[in-house]
């Protein structure tokens, strides 16, 4: 549904925004795109919105070119911005009736399942909206019309707990009737609650794609330890070290059998051998660097 080949933004004064990503997305997948602020989330996402143009490679969103065939694109694509800025002076419903409208198609009783399901108040101003408020509203607006593809950049800034819960729950419902969700984040506990896949970015190039599950079940693990005496390594797999009197705690990066004879050389009472949080192996690829 999504495809991406070597498709580069640079700056003025060689400033890199992507350089040459390749990707496929498929159709009904929830695809994670992680990284930090600065890594090139945003320059990607606007490049297939054609908000910005590519330097260089190509784009398609459901086989149309995303710089040829915006306006098509743009007709069954859903996009929610990190950023959210509306027409301050119209309320609520107002706004949502006139961005409805540019898609040509009976989108009212959606919109009103959108509206009650986040208790999305139509009758206020825009401007007297708080951010997460907002938030809400772009929301539904990105949704109402029934979009094929749905882009979202940071999606959840600014809701609550209970309304988060509400969008992810409404994003696997999407997933379910056969939409394609591109959900861009720095938030990996996000990532790991919905996405099929995920792809990490860092200085725009795109440096790791892999299942949820593979990163998971990934070669780094949290270890726990009490110790009979002080704990000694010198191993370089070795991250995140913690030792608290007889406790002792870090992460490890390497093979299982290596790992087994650190363990070996210690005098321990207890062991504990985890998958530790998608961002803990998030920082260990990060480090690394490379797919």
């Amino acid at each position: 549904m999504i495809e991406l080949n070597g498709l580069t933004k640079i700056y003025q004064k060689n400033v890199r925004g992507m350089l040459d990503i390749s990707l496929r997305i498929e159709r009904g997948e929830i695809f994670g795109f992680i990284g930090p602020n600065g890594a090139g989330k945003s320059t990607t996402v606007r490049t297939l919105l054609n908000l910005i143009y590519p330097t260089s490679g190509t784009a398609t969103i459901d086989g149309k070119d995303i710089v040829k065939d915006a306006k098509a694109i743009r007709r069954q694509v859903g996009y929610i911005p990190s950023e959210v800025h509306f027409y301050a002076s119209m309320d609520v419903q107002s706004f949502l009736d006139f961005s409805g409208r540019f898609y040509g198609r009976d989108f009212q009783a959606r919109q009103r399942e959108l509206v009650a399901l986040l208790d999305l108040d139509v009758t206020r101003k825009i401007d007297a909206l708080s951010f997460g408020n907002k938030k809400k509203v772009a929301i539904v607006a990105a949704l109402q019309h029934a979009p094929k593809v749905l882009i979202l950049d940071e999606p959840t800034s600014g809701l609550d707990p209970l309304h988060q819960h509400a969008f992810f729950d409404l994003l696997l419902a999407e997933k379910a009737q056969g939409t394609t969700i591109f959900f861009s984040s720095h938030i990996l506990s996000e990532v790991e609650k919905i996405c099929d896949r995920v792809g990490v970015i860092k200085n725009g190039e795109l440096i790791q794609v892999s299942p949820i599950e593979t990163l998971r079940k990934s070669t780094v693990k949290r270890v726990s330890l009490i110790v009979k005496e002080p704990f000694e390594s010198r191993s370089k797999r070795i991250k995140d070290l913690i030792i608290d009197g007889d406790k002792v705690s870090f992460v490890y990066t390497g093979p299982i059998a290596q790992l087994l004879k650190i363990v070996d050389a210690q005098a321990i009472h207890d062991l504990t051998i985890e998958n530790p949080s998608l961002e803990e192996i998030f920082m260990h690829v990060y480090e690394r660097g490379t797919a």
